[in-house]
């Protein structure tokens, strides 16, 4: 696999999902956390509007600090039907999130997002990968809520973590439902290796 070191990326994000994917690629990056972005959705606004508004908010949001870096950005939620899950805030909102999913096929939106100041950049992106639960038994369920797996992950599961098991299967990019689109990143990526050159 192609190495893009020794390129100074900044990550807009501290989860360890989207970690992960950026050291698969063997892209070296610094972490900074956004501040003071609103995630709060607009009336009427559909999962893939919010998750490539966000994503763009907190790769600018960033990138004002840091004007000379590029700076990569994403935000993911799980929807099924009208419902958009985000990360679950207690214990009742995981299993709800959980028991509302299992048995059934829901839509991972991820919207990511390259800002980089210096050579005016901004460029934003969306992707969908289709999921489908089988039946959860109420014992696994209880469980897995008892873990600390549920609580920092948009729909309440990580693909990589207990709900791999849950998986029938998937229509699209795994490491989309994991929080960034790999071959929206690897284009992304090209790029900034072409401008460093220049």
């Amino acid at each position: 696999m192609k190495s893009y070191k020794p390129l100074t990326l900044i990550l807009a994000s501290q989860s360890p999902r989207r970690k992960k994917i950026l050291q698969f690629l063997s892209v070296s990056f610094r972490v900074v956390k956004p501040r003071n972005v609103d995630e709060t959705a607009f009336p009427r606004e559909k999962a893939q509007q919010l998750v490539e508004r966000l994503a763009l908010s907190k790769a600018q949001a960033v990138s004002k600090l840091y004007p000379q870096f590029p700076v990569l950005a994403a935000d993911t939620v799980v929807v099924r039907g009208n419902r958009i899950y985000g990360k679950p805030r207690n214990k009742a909102e995981a299993l709800k999130t959980i028991m509302s999913l299992q048995g059934t096929k829901h839509e991972v939106w991820t919207g990511a997002a390259l800002v980089w100041q210096k050579h005016k950049i901004q460029l934003s992106h969306r992707e969908k990968t289709a999921v489908f639960f089988r039946k959860l038994g109420k014992d696994e369920v209880a469980g897995y809520l008892n873990s600390k797996e549920p609580y920092d992950k948009a729909g309440a599961y990580d693909i990589q973590g207990t709900a791999a098991g849950w998986i029938k299967k998937w229509e699209g990019d795994y490491f989309n439902v994991m929080g960034l689109p790999i071959q929206w990143v690897v284009q992304q990526m090209e790029l900034i290796n072409c401008l460093r050159k220049s």
